[in-house]
């Protein structure tokens, strides 16, 4: 039984200018023990997508199981079995850190999990905040609260929508290395969202990419960079490129980046970028990333379809 399954799912949104289609019969599964991504850019249905996952939008056609459990017609049963962690920063100004985490708890019918409760304090760097106000504390730290009030009824699925928006490295270090380390000890299932690809990249398994409220790739991360260009060239510029290669590269300010499958093909871009006066610094050849995976989907719109095992 899959841990978590769409069927169909499709959300429509009235407006004005009339009906929004934020998500257009999504299915996959994700399996128990998977740290599976969801990717894609704002305003492709990633978080419609969870909204839906944890019951607090609900879905215009279709179904979602966690465990089996329909997250609509066994909306508790499916609950207990997630841990959602909000993009948004929401907390409880009245109570210190450990309070905060007990309430939590009592949500769930937990009653007497101080072991629990200082494990995740330990594990994610609150030790020393457990007495300190929820007003106290610094916009990092409330957010490590977040993921701790999320884990708190140790739940089988874990949900991080975004999790390290915004945060310093320690904290994303913090976290990665305290959920890797209940998807493997505990076997627990992570769904995660991020725009930090080279994340999604290091920690998932597999990994799903919605253009337009649409799946337009479902792969083994492994299987998706292997479809990538084997090669990206990568330099610095002051110039503008001629329009030929313009049409091909990446710019990120200085930083030019052009897929190039071979030495072949280095050398033709490199003679064109001679030819066109343009002057270049710090070249480099690397491996295609996921990042030029997603870049390249999300421009042409080719469907990369695996099977959802």
């Amino acid at each position: 039984m899959p841990a978590v399954s769409f069927q169909n799912v499709s959300k429509t949104f009235p407006s004005a200018r009339g009906d929004l289609h934020a998500l257009k019969g999504v299915s996959f599964d994700i399996q128990p023990g998977e740290f599976f991504g969801l990717l894609g850019p704002n305003g492709a249905g990633k978080t419609t997508l969870i909204s839906i996952l944890a019951g607090l939008t609900r879905a215009s056609s279709g179904h979602v199981f966690v465990h089996g459990k329909d997250v609509q017609a066994d909306y508790q049963a499916a609950r207990r079995q997630l841990g959602v962690v909000p993009q948004e920063l929401v907390f409880d100004p009245f109570f210190n850190v450990r309070e905060a985490l007990r309430f939590q708890s009592g949500y769930f019918g937990i009653r007497h999990n101080d072991a629990w409760i200082d494990e995740l304090l330990s594990g994610l760097g609150l030790a020393d905040k457990a007495g300190a106000n929820m007003r106290q504390l610094s916009g990092g730290m409330k957010r490590r609260v977040l993921i701790a009030q999320a884990l708190v009824h140790k739940p089988p699925v874990i949900v991080l929508d975004e999790p390290t928006a915004g945060v310093d490295v320690e904290l994303r270090q913090t976290l990665w290395q305290f959920v890797s380390d209940l998807n493997k000890r505990l076997g627990s299932t992570v769904l995660l969202t991020t725009h930090y690809l080279e994340e999604a990249e290091a920690l998932c398994g597999r990994i799903a990419m919605l253009k337009q409220g649409q799946v337009v790739a479902l792969e083994a991360t492994s299987e998706l960079l292997r479809r990538a260009s084997s090669n990206v060239l990568r330099f610095k510029t002051e110039h503008t490129l001629p329009d030929d290669l313009a049409a091909l590269a990446r710019v990120t300010g200085r930083v030019v980046q052009l897929p190039a499958h071979d030495a072949a093909e280095v050398e033709r871009i490199l003679a064109r970028v001679r030819e066109s006066g343009v002057l270049v610094q710090d070249i480099e050849i690397r491996k295609a990333d996921l990042e030029d995976v997603f870049m390249d989907l999300m421009g042409n719109g080719v469907s990369i379809q695996g099977v959802a095992a």
